[in-house]
């Protein structure tokens, strides 16, 4: 079985009105509730319109990872990360009864895709831009400002310059003979 971590992952959309996620007992005693959706990946095809084309998946969830998924609250168009073992699934379709194969990958972890909009620390302000500044907070009124000096060295002295390395190494060596130009 091969395990896959797929990264920034979009959950797709329901069919009809059926919601993103969907929650189902299982058929087996000790599997408990199973949740099922779908994610969608854009990946690079230079040979596709406008050089990318979506890569679609269905993910099924059970026991820890499905409850995991619930506190979660996934719901359309959330990013996510995952990390998820490829497998097929086979069934009968119930208009024609022809047997069906497609790929399904069952999920060991998932998380939030980070949002990617230069937000730190998930801190954003009231407008919804991210924080100006280093991210550092504003000291108080009444108390000083901090000093940018290193620490454990008298004011105006720099610290020593770091030991040169035993013999000169550069931590660069070549590979095979010196006279080779291509190691």
């Amino acid at each position: 079985m091969l395990k896959l971590i797929i990264t920034e992952a979009v959950v797709s959309k329901g069919y009809n009105d059926d919601p993103a996620v969907r929650y189902f007992s299982s058929n087996s005693e000790n599997a408990g509730q199973v949740a099922n959706f779908r994610i969608g990946k854009r990946v690079y095809d230079s040979k596709a319109e406008k050089n990318h084309r979506w890569l679609n998946f269905t993910v099924k969830a059970f026991g820890d990872m499905c409850e995991r998924v619930k506190r979660m609250k996934l719901k359309e168009g959330s990013y996510i990360n995952i990390i998820a073992r490829y497998d097929e699934e086979t069934w009968e379709t119930k208009d024609t009864h022809e047997t069906r194969t497609g790929v399904v990958l069952y999920l060991d972890e998932i998380e939030y895709a980070s949002s990617g909009n230069g937000q730190k620390n998930g801190q954003t302000s009231s407008d919804g831009t991210a924080p100006q500044g280093g991210g550092a907070p504003a000291p108080q009124s009444g108390a000083p400002a901090p000093q940018s000096q290193p620490q454990g060295h008298p004011q105006g002295q720099t610290p020593p310059a770091p030991d040169p390395m035993p013999g000169g190494f550069t931590g660069y060596e070549s590979f095979g003979d010196a006279g080779n130009p291509f190691f």
